[in-house]
């Protein structure tokens, strides 16, 4: 049987909670890790009706998008409906996990099934994030080389978008002076000893990073392991917020947003002015983001869809492109089929039930 840390811990090897922003709640919110998993619910919330069906299901872990509690509780008392569905998930034995930004700024996550559901091509991250990404070098005999980078590439490192097994390795001479307590691999205590050595450089994630060294150093010969860390500073092309993506063709404005609405159930589609110029590339984001707009125009797209936009946001599109608000529900709703997705190919001693309550509080009239 599989159990419920087995279920998070995959999701987090690929979304990893160290990459969720920091305002969020990511994780595992309720419940045993230990436990053994007898069905899923997917949802994009989690409210008392999703715990109910769950019940109903007979699934003892939830996996939603957006975690049920964002602030800290200073009191379970029922009073609200964060802490109502809190306390009925404890009662019945219901785990609730929550994979939100950490999935938003996964290469195939919200924002991919998004770009997927609008037939787009070439997608790639909109907003990049920079300062995640560390440069590991460090220094093995050449006859060790193989079963040390095996040992690095399978702990995380040197994958670089649709590539694996990236590293970079030159020649040169290490020297080293073993003392009386040393048990050197190489040369004698007492004697100063010259020895041919790789230097070999492999980037990865910092959220691997400690993995990465530890598999390092356990495949290492030498007592004394030399390695460095260099903090790469350039952007990660395939972690970050957004997304954009071409058309197979030019579409006219209104067929477009007329799809749109149609293929994402919007009961309506709030948009700045139409520019009487086609649709070609398109630039999105799942939920709120507002705050990618100037990205958006960088991309030179042609439209900006998302959800969540004030008022006076509106104002910033300056007839330099379409910004259209499909709503914040609208946006995410296909989100747990995307994690469905995920898990199916890599569990199957489990049921997987994608939710049938709806959790949009927003209605049109």
């Amino acid at each position: 049987m599989t159990k419920i840390r087995e279920v998070t811990s995959y999701l987090e090897s690929l979304a990893p909670l160290s990459s969720q922003e920091t305002y969020d709640n990511c994780g595992l919110i309720v419940g045993d890790p230990n436990v053994e998993v007898n069905g899923v619910l997917l949802s994009l919330d989690c409210i008392e009706k999703t715990v109910e069906e769950a019940v109903e299901l007979g699934c003892n872990l939830i996996i939603a998008h957006h975690p049920i509690v964002f602030k800290g509780l200073k009191k379970i008392n029922g009073s609200d409906y964060i802490q109502r569905t809190v306390i009925k998930a404890i009662k019945n034995d219901i785990a609730i996990y929550a994979i939100h930004t950490n999935l938003d700024n996964y290469r195939f996550g919200v924002n991919y099934e998004i770009g997927s559901r609008l037939g787009l091509k070439n997608l790639r991250i909109l907003s990049p994030k920079s300062n995640i990404l560390n440069k590991i070098t460090c220094f093995v005999p050449n006859h060790h080389l193989e079963s040390v980078s095996k040992a690095m590439f399978d702990a995380g490192a040197g994958t670089i978008g649709d590539y694996s097994n990236c590293g970079f390795s030159s020649e040169g001479v290490g020297t080293f002076l073993p003392n009386e307590n040393a048990k050197p691999f190489e040369g004698e205590n007492g004697k100063l000893s010259k020895v041919t050595e790789t230097r070999f450089e492999v980037v990865c994630s910092r959220h691997t990073t400690e993995a990465v060294i530890s598999a390092m150093i356990a495949a290492h010969p030498y007592e004394e392991v030399a390695y460095d860390i260099s903090a790469a500073v350039n952007s990660n092309p395939y972690e970050g917020s957004g997304m954009v993506g071409e058309l197979e063709k030019e579409v006219d404005e209104t067929e477009f947003l007329n799809f749109v609405k149609k293929e994402f159930k919007c009961g309506v589609i709030r948009h700045t002015d139409l520019m009487g110029e086609p649709i070609k590339k398109v630039a999105f984001c799942g939920g709120a983001g507002s705050f990618l707009l100037n990205q958006a125009k960088k991309s030179k797209a042609d439209i900006f869809i998302t959800g969540d936009y004030k008022y006076h946001e509106f104002f910033d599109a300056e007839g330099k492109i379409v910004i259209a608000d499909i709503g914040h529900f609208e946006s995410e709703q296909f989100t747990s089929k995307r994690i469905a997705s995920i898990l199916k190919n890599k569990f199957t001693t489990f049921a997987l039930h994608l939710t049938v309550v709806n959790t949009n509080p927003i209605n049109y009239f």
